[in-house]
């Protein structure tokens, strides 16, 4: 924290210093067992009325009194990278969503409204990145109105944690109402690694997802509008283990190679088969095909509640780059 040259800690942010990364500490609830003081880092979204907004790096937005601050200063916009490729947020959103893409989609200014008859969020939701061309209020009335035509809850899907994302977009749609439904984290990595840990043998790779591959994934029931979002993307392959006997598959992935990048989703093996390497398996074969193509990076979205698939990806060498939610409408 600020301390200045008597000593003291000092609060040195001030309402001109909303959209900046900010540390501040304050004097703990009335209450609270343990420390006397809380300290709180993330993107300072508001300052009105007396009270401070910030949303953190997970998405969560921490109310503060300005009266119980102690100390305060503006912070570095984004924590340096350590590991793994470089990418922006802006990049990376644009690799994500060309990797789902809806069946159907409309510009309002430079926010993408995306539909396919509700199948996933991801491609029935608002990717706002940059200027709607409209007041905020203006811009989710439409939102709420194309959705709407379409027989859709109306969702924006929003990212924090990284230099160039919407903890400020976060903190308005909370203040009108709009509720969080979901949150997950993109994680990105080396591809090469992937590649060598395994010999990826049995796994079979397809252009198109056939009746196997559809047995083993997870959403049951698939259209032919869900079987569209799932072919979309540059360069997308399929891979199977097959099962014994002919039956379900053992194990299956997804991949869309895009210039540098190789996405991985609907990685999914059987529960009575897992810890038993097939879903390496799967990735491994799958980067080969990426690493053939030119791509040298990965990513992948997990929830965050999705604790034996964060524990795989941390020891391929992914780490989280940013946080994404959806909101919908009130």
């Amino acid at each position: 924290m600020e301390i200045s040259s008597t000593g003291r800690l000092e609060v040195r942010i001030t309402a001109a210093d909303v959209g900046k990364r900010v540390s501040v500490r304050r004097l703990s609830d009335p209450g609270t067992p343990g420390e006397k003081f809380t300290d709180t880092v993330g993107v300072l979204a508001s300052w009105d009325s007396g009270v401070l907004l910030i949303t953190r790096k997970s998405g969560e937005t921490v109310r503060i009194p300005e009266a119980s601050l102690v100390a305060g200063k503006v912070v570095p916009a984004a924590p340096a990278r350590r590991r793994g490729p470089s990418a922006s947020y802006e990049e990376l959103a644009h690799v994500s969503a060309r990797a789902w893409r809806p069946v159907e989609s409309e510009r309002l200014g430079e926010w993408e409204l995306r539909a396919a008859s509700g199948f996933t969020r991801r491609a029935n939701s608002v990717l706002p990145l940059g200027d709607p061309g409209l007041p905020l209020q203006d811009a989710l009335d439409a939102v709420r109105r194309w959705y709407g035509d379409r027989g859709l809850p109306a969702y924006v899907q929003t990212a924090t944690g990284a230099e160039g994302t919407q903890e400020l977009l976060c903190a308005e749609l909370e203040k009108l109402g709009w509720v969080r439904e979901v949150s997950a984290e993109l994680w990105i990595g080396a591809l090469a690694p992937i590649a060598d840990r395994d010999e990826g043998a049995g796994v079979v790779l397809a252009r198109e997802a056939d009746e196997a591959w559809l047995t083993r994934y997870q959403r049951k029931g698939v259209s032919e509008v869900a079987l569209k979002v799932l072919s979309s993307g540059p360069s997308v392959w399929f891979a199977t283990v097959p099962g014994a006997g002919g039956g379900a598959p053992a194990a299956i992935g997804r991949c869309v190679v895009d210039g540098r990048w190789a996405g991985f989703a609907a990685v999914e093996v059987d529960p009575a088969l897992r810890r038993q390497g097939l879903a390496t398996r799967v990735m491994a074969a799958l980067a080969r095909q990426a690493l053939d193509e030119g791509a040298s990076a990965a990513w992948l979205q997990v929830e965050t509640d999705n604790v034996g698939a964060r524990e795989m990806y941390a020891r391929m060498g992914f780490a989280a780059h940013h946080a994404y939610h959806h909101y919908r409408s009130p």
